[in-house]
């Protein structure tokens, strides 16, 4: 029997064998398509349509409804709406200063932003970090429409909706303090680290609990992430992640679970199994992106010692099969993830990191016609 769209994510996310592995496309800020790829797929399925960027750093956008329905994509995106306090501002013509006062710029022949300019760098003390011009997490252009946005695509899909909020304060600490000196931190000056901390997450939880108020009865899955991971290993000790990092956001988690009975999807990139228990303990339902060319992110070893506690979104490598296999090694490639990750439920198909400009339009094709294939239950039985 076929399912509904949301049904279906419903199931896969209570760890129920739904009708087939659901499929994400554009859900998130981080399993979307960057915008020049963008224009082949729009070309591909004969659609003329204006874009519109989902995410300014990483250029990826919102995927238009035909394209999404052609697919047969499960999930629709929402995200709040830009601060009106302190939106982006323009620098030259090809940077921005966002609303915490990071200045990017986008290289030339490079598909993101990257930070160039990290306001509180070097040695600065807690007064500096108390006195900075912090943006206002109660601004109103956060809810403006989006309660009536959310509504509208209730009433015209059946898909699951997916609420995006920004990072928590891991990603926003290192874009403000710097790399260096935020590692630094951590071993040379914990009360600055923590003050830093402290004042981030405090604005970022405000502003969750602000949105959630609004909308969080509407929405199927509320997704955030920060990156705790190097492709090698976490990128601190498991010890110093819960000494250091780890309470702050236990906060976070804690706004989202208060205001909100949707399903928590987590983004972290590289090898995180050293994290994966910490993570579920914080109440994280979805771990996202599942990057297997990490090391210790076999999926099947995954699936064994988390999958009946988490449910893994993503797993489609992004490093070579997508970009640099044929069809035939994007199709095994996917028929692989799905048989280790999706029996019992518990697994949403979708590439493990935003679709670059590099990737072979074939290759895209492919891997949401072999999720068709071979993501019906039950797994592992031949095609009919």
């Amino acid at each position: 029997m076929s399912l509904g769209h949301r049904e279906r994510v419903i199931r896969a996310l209570n760890h129920e064998e739904p009708d087939r592995v659901p499929v994400d496309l554009g859900g998130t800020t981080n399993s979307s398509i960057n915008i020049e790829k963008y224009q082949e797929l729009k070309a591909h399925f004969g659609l003329e349509a204006e874009d519109t960027i989902l995410q300014q750093m990483t250029q990826v956008v919102f995927v238009h409804e035909p394209i999404l329905q052609a697919l047969d994509i499960d999930f629709r995106c929402v995200t709040p709406g830009p601060p009106d306090s302190s939106p982006g501002i323009p620098v030259g013509e090809d940077g921005f200063r966002d609303e915490w006062g990071v200045l990017w710029r986008k290289p030339p022949g490079v598909l993101y932003y990257e930070v160039v300019n990290s306001p509180l760098p070097g040695p600065i003390s807690v007064h500096d970090i108390v006195s900075y011009p912090w943006p206002d997490p109660c601004d109103p252009d956060y809810t403006r429409g989006l309660r009536d946005r959310i509504l509208a695509i209730r009433q015209n899909t059946d898909c699951a909706i997916v609420l995006d909020l920004p990072s928590v304060f891991v990603h926003l600490t290192q874009f403000l303090r710097g790399y260096e000196d935020w590692f630094s931190d951590l071993v040379g000056d914990q009360k600055l680290a923590g003050a830093l901390f402290d004042a981030t997450s405090e604005i970022t939880s405000a502003r969750a609990a602000q949105i959630l108020k609004e909308a969080g009865d509407l929405v199927d899955v509320v997704t955030f992430g920060d990156d705790l991971a190097f492709q090698t290993g976490p990128m601190v000790s498991p010890e110093t992640y819960r000494r250091l990092l780890k309470p702050w956001h236990k906060r976070y988690f804690d706004t989202v679970k208060q205001h909100t009975g949707a399903f928590i999807r987590y983004h972290t990139c590289g090898s995180i199994a050293p994290l994966m228990n910490d993570l579920i303990d914080l109440g994280v339902d979805a771990i996202n992106p599942v990057q297997v060319a990490a090391d210790n992110m076999d999926t099947k070893m995954l699936k064994e010692r988390f999958g009946d506690r988490v449910t893994f979104w993503g797993g489609v490598d992004t490093q070579r099969v997508l970009p640099d296999g044929t069809p035939d090694e994007v199709r095994a490639e996917t028929k692989k993830r799905i048989e280790d990750l999706a029996p019992g439920g518990g697994y949403v198909l979708s590439a493990v990191h935003n679709i670059l400009t590099g990737v072979p339009l074939e290759n895209i094709i492919a891997m949401y016609q072999a999720g068709n294939e071979y993501g019906r239950y039950p797994i592992g039985a031949e095609p009919g």
